[in-house]
């Protein structure tokens, strides 16, 4: 669970305490609510969803050429699937 805070102008603050009244209910869900509410009418957004696979598709293009960077610095052809993060096979390899 993550706090945000956020500033409210007078009149909607009120508005949103006299709803979250008339609802039994709290500022925190009504405001809740109303973000999960935001969020799923946004996964039906043609225009966002366009951006968001173009996003995806940088990422990926991304992707490939930071792989491609360490197996070019390292001399390998591609990274092992299943190895461990160097890291990790550091902390491995010191442990046994």
């Amino acid at each position: 669970m993550k706090t945000l805070a956020i500033r409210l102008d007078e009149d909607l603050h009120a508005q949103l305490s006299v709803l979250a009244q008339l609802r039994d209910s709290t500022i925190t869900d009504e405001i809740r609510t109303a973000i999960e509410t935001h969020l799923a009418a946004s996964q039906h957004d043609p225009e966002l969803s366009t951006r968001a696979t173009a996003v995806l598709d940088d990422i990926e293009r991304d992707a490939k050429a930071r792989q491609a960077a360490i197996a070019s610095l390292f001399g390998e052809a591609e990274p092992a699937a299943n190895s461990a993060p160097a890291g990790r096979r550091k902390a491995a390899s010191k442990s046994e």
